[in-house]
């Protein structure tokens, strides 16, 4: 069996939890970080534009690029090592959704968090990326609470029948 698990800052121990109970200890468990690639592409344009023409090495994407590097190996260890067991760390860079859908291409089960408004149920528990994620996996997912989940009783009344 082959789990992704998507590593997000903030959400990321529910998910990894998740996969220490729920994976067969045979798994094939994949920790997937994603780096935006749209702030350090940014910085970069401004650069080039404005400020920086014939002096790459005073880039900030570059410096951006190497941070988010640096921070994405720190997370994918913490998580590698609160699981506990054998895994594989990804790194990708492009945009959230799509690198997420594409790393889960031929996985049994991708595992991410909700990371929307989670003081209720409902669609606005996912925030974008995550909606797409959900709507476009090629495989099964475990959607998780990164927190307790709320009550039943923020569940809206139902309709009024007609």
């Amino acid at each position: 069996m082959a789990v992704v698990v998507w590593i997000v800052e903030g959400n990321w121990p529910a998910c990894v939890d998740a996969a220490r109970v729920l994976a067969p200890a045979d798994a094939d468990v994949v920790l997937l970080h994603v780096n935006p690639a749209d702030v350090p592409g940014v910085a970069h344009g401004a650069f080039a534009g404005l400020l920086g023409r014939g002096h790459p090495e005073r880039d900030p994407g570059t410096r951006l690029e190497e941070l988010a590097a640096a921070s994405a190996q720190e997370l994918l260890q913490a998580a590698a090592d609160r699981l506990g067991r054998p895994s594989t760390r990804v790194e990708r860079t492009g945009r959230l959704e799509r690198e997420v859908v594409a790393a889960a291409e031929g996985a049994d089960l991708l595992i991410l968090a909700r990371d929307g408004d989670r003081s209720r149920v409902g669609p606005r528990s996912l925030g974008p990326a995550s909606r797409f994620v959900v709507d476009h996996a090629p495989c099964p997912v475990l959607l998780v609470w990164p927190e307790s989940p709320p009550g039943l009783r923020t569940m809206p009344p139902p309709p009024p029948h007609h």
